[in-house]
């Protein structure tokens, strides 16, 4: 086994980076409170069409840190590959970043790779629900960086500091939604609150959805019928414009992620008088959950069969020990004349609160081959 490693951390501390075995990398996983679904080595067996590999970071003899990274091969150059960590690695990113940045970089540029690209799983900004919905009406505010936040975490502006001054290139859009993992994310705090307790911190629509769906008899179970799941998905991809991802995707997605935990993915499912109404897709890591997917049958909205599936994913998920509800993507528009403003007044209707994260950047290791990978898909970008 080969390790990389570059110079001592501001504690003295030489880390070495180098592969480790997919048991050795969820024995780390599993050590932590909370580590993304994207950072665990069952993801590198859904993304079938890019290469994975688990990197581990050691002080001595002693895992400290851990990475699941997939390798995208360049177009007509594949010795060469984009490295990429999605919203991760899981290391101490209070720490002094060169000492656990830098071997990493050289040990991926020594097999191969053109670039990193990772999204460090650390906040910068927190905005309560009552914020969003008074900038939403604001004439002045049109997002959500217009307004100060509720909690600016220290972590998170030091770790974009360092970045930019080590010479990644920030990859998130202005609009919050891009190619890779979204910088803006709305999600619920469950630790130390009842089910009581967020019931209230909803707005009076959702508690009104969801009781509307328990007095019609609305019915949500866990449920294994992908197939099912899959046509609604589908119709609910021509309704709302969006181009769904094959069965065979989920079905992969299902048998490995559950085969590293069998907890760790869930299929919920609302009938109504035998009718499949709406479906979600819950994943749970330690103490985060994520809402992942949902399909809704425009037929018998009116039942409410969504905020009954919502429901009982968030009462699960308090009943599991998690800290974190986490609906995903949002944009940070707040202004009411753009279309994508819908998505965050559905979310905020939740209580809760919109989260800004470091967002994704790239190091170029190689930069005439990464200038080459970027004007490709930036012409990919105008073709699609």
């Amino acid at each position: 086994m080969s390790y990389s490693e570059r110079g001592a951390g501001a504690g003295g501390v030489r880390l070495a980076v180098g592969p480790i075995s997919a048991a050795e990398h969820l024995a780390f996983v599993r050590a932590q409170r909370s580590v993304s679904f994207l950072q665990t080595p069952a993801w590198g067996r859904v993304k079938t069409e890019w290469r994975s590999e688990s990197l581990g970071w050691y002080d001595g003899r002693q895992l400290v840190g851990a990475g699941l990274v997939l390798h995208r091969p360049v177009p007509r150059l594949d010795r060469y590959t984009l490295a990429y960590l999605p919203e991760g690695p899981v290391i101490d990113w209070t720490g002094d970043l060169d000492a656990w940045l830098d071997p990493l970089a050289a040990h991926l540029k020594a097999h191969g790779a053109f670039a990193i690209r990772l999204g460090p799983p650390v906040r910068t900004h927190t905005w309560s629900a009552a914020q969003v919905k008074e900038g939403i009406v604001a004439p002045d505010i049109k997002r959500l960086t217009d307004m100060s936040g509720e909690w600016a975490d220290p972590v998170g502006a030091r770790v974009t500091e360092r970045l930019r001054g080590a010479g990644w290139l920030p990859q998130s859009p202005e609009d919050g939604f891009g190619v890779g993992h979204p910088q803006f994310k709305y999600e619920i705090p469950l630790a130390g609150r009842t089910e009581d307790e967020l019931l209230r911190g909803m707005n009076q629509l959702w508690r009104r959805n969801i009781k509307r769906a328990a007095k019609e008899g609305v019915e949500v179970t866990v449920g294994e019928d992908l197939k099912a799941f899959h046509d609604l998905y589908v119709h609910t991809a021509e309704r709302d414009r969006f181009t769904p991802r094959p069965l065979r995707y989920f079905e992969t997605m299902f048998a490995a992620l559950r085969a590293e935990d069998p907890e760790r993915i869930r299929l919920y499912q609302a009938h109504h008088q035998g009718d499949l109404v709406a479906a979600t897709i819950l994943v749970r890591v330690g103490a985060h959950a994520w809402y992942s997917y949902g399909a809704s049958s425009t037929h018998k909205r009116e039942v409410r069969g969504s905020n009954a599936c919502q429901w009982a994913m968030i009462r699960d998920a308090l009943a599991a020990g998690c800290d974190t509800y986490d609906l995903r993507g949002i944009t940070p528009t707040l202004d009411a004349d753009d279309p994508h403003v819908g998505l965050i007044q559905f979310k905020v209707g939740t209580g809760g609160h919109a989260v800004r994260y470091v967002g994704e950047w790239d190091l170029p290791l190689r930069p005439m081959v990464y200038r080459a990978f970027d004007l490709y898909m930036q012409r990919r970008a105008r073709r699609s």
